[in-house]
């Protein structure tokens, strides 16, 4: 008797730069643009490299448009990881973009990393999760497949305080960044993946950012790590917990990362002042490969993109209104 086939789970990394962090703790030196992804990708391509894993980089745009950067960037492809667009300045307020604001984001960062990489991304994900109904249709408009922007938690405001508190942002700043993290109500999105319906009876795919189901507490890797300091052994249950949750009810995980969540201070010492990054990268690595065998052990990792194909072929899915 045959096996019944194993499920997918997709797994992203949003590689958000050194600058970026720099500019959303509100430190200095952030407009000239540090780098650090000659340092971050080829040990990044070296942990999935062992793991056998193909993933999705969602890549800032004006990262993609500096030449120093090319090379790091086209190495993703050679290794035939799948490209994303994570806007192009990484401005975590989407949501106050005008539409022509909105398409000049869009298709900067797209052209760039295009130019860079050799491939047109076929996803998106906003920064700090912020979207809009406008947002959405300049997706559809320039073909993308899947927007990728939400994350149905209701720990979003608790998010924002905790950021608020340990920034150093002016008035002004906290202003743009008031809605970063979402909102209570977006607990009340679904898990799943769904259709947004669009003007004119257009539809977008939406991939959200998978939590666990029916408590909604999120469990991509940067929550795990934080429990891992508590206690390994709690971030292992918290994690098989969650991964019950999403067998249960049929929910193929979307699960996503970011460059702390690998590198601690002693490869990027300008962010020693960031949460967790006292921890070294060689235990976080150590972590993240431990938690992503528990992931395999139960669903095939494969990326957005063919998470995305899988999903259209698999029938109909629920469609919501983009309000």
């Amino acid at each position: 008797m045959t096996a019944p086939a194993k499920r997918c789970a997709s797994v992203s990394l949003d590689l958000d730069n050194l600058w970026s962090y720099l500019k959303i703790h509100g430190s200095d030196g952030w407009a000239s643009r540090p780098s650090y992804l000659d340092r971050f990708v080829p040990y990044m391509l070296e942990v999935l490299e062992r793991l056998n894993l193909k993933i999705t980089f969602f890549i800032v745009g004006v990262d993609a448009a500096e030449s120093r950067n090319h090379a790091a960037l086209r190495s993703l492809v050679d290794a035939g990881h799948e490209v994303g667009n994570h806007s192009f300045e990484h401005e975590p307020w989407l949501h106050l973009y005008t539409h022509e604001q909105l398409e000049k984001e869009i298709g900067d960062a797209d052209a760039a990393i295009e130019a860079a990489t050799g491939r047109k991304p076929v996803g998106f994900r906003g920064p700090g999760f912020s979207w809009c109904p406008e947002l959405l249709s300049v997706l559809e408009a320039r073909g993308h497949a899947f927007d990728a922007s939400t994350l149905p938690t209701y720990l979003g405001p608790l998010a924002r305080a905790y950021y608020f508190w340990t920034a150093k942002l002016t008035p002004e700043e906290r202003e743009k960044r008031k809605s970063l993290f979402g909102k209570f109500a977006d607990g009340l999105r679904p898990v799943k993946p769904y259709y947004w319906s669009l003007a004119g009876g257009k539809q977008l795919l939406e991939i959200p950012v998978t939590t666990m189901p029916g408590f909604k507490t999120p469990f991509h890797f940067s929550y795990l790590a934080y429990l891992a300091r508590v206690s390994e052994g709690l971030m292992m249950a918290y994690l098989r917990t969650a991964l019950a949750a999403c067998r249960v009810t049929g929910t193929e995980p979307s699960f996503l990362l970011h460059p702390l969540d690998v590198i601690g201070g002693d490869q990027a010492p300008e962010l020693a002042f960031f949460p967790g990054m006292d921890m070294p990268s060689a235990r976080k690595t150590a972590l993240l490969e431990k938690v992503l065998k528990v992931l395999g052990e139960h669903y095939e990792l494969i990326s957005m993109g063919e998470h995305t194909t899988r999903i259209k072929a698999s029938g109909a899915l629920p469609v919501r209104k983009a309000a």
